[in-house]
């Protein structure tokens, strides 16, 4: 991104991506399934699947959440790279690394991210995660 002044489209992205990053660190389903608008596909390991509703989603963040209990990772920071608006459609790259409880790097990945902006809120929501492979440094 340029060194100039973040635009009022940049900052909304941003949040989304601190609300979900907080709602990892903070064992909060909620702001994260809030996080995504549905359906939405991630795709990741060569595999795409469809999480139909926030319910559908929840199971999933709850099973991530042991991931990362088992993995220690406490602390989840992002590097916005690239963010692209088209009318109510948006396209963002994300450079993700994420940290043991001691400040170790368990792992740095970068996710690419299609956005739906809310018709009625005007909130940036997530409707497709590609998540590159993942670079394990343990």
């Amino acid at each position: 991104m340029d060194d100039e002044r973040p635009s009022g489209f940049h900052l909304a992205v941003e949040g989304l991506f601190q609300r979900y990053s907080e709602g990892f660190e903070d064992g909060d389903v909620d702001k994260v399934v809030d996080c995504f608008a549905y359906p939405v596909t991630i795709w990741q390991h060569g595999r795409g699947t469809v999480f139909a509703d926030a319910n559908e989603m929840a199971e999933n963040v709850v099973a991530l959440f042991g991931v990362f209990d088992s993995e220690e990772i406490a602390r989840s920071d992002f590097v916005l790279l690239e963010a692209v608006p088209s009318g109510n459609a948006a396209f963002v790259v994300l450079s993700w690394t994420q940290e043991r409880r001691d400040g170790e790097v368990a792992a740095m990945f970068t996710c690419r991210y299609a956005l739906r902006r809310n018709d009625l809120s005007g909130q940036w929501l997530i409707a497709l995660v590609v998540n590159d492979e993942e670079v394990s440094l343990r």
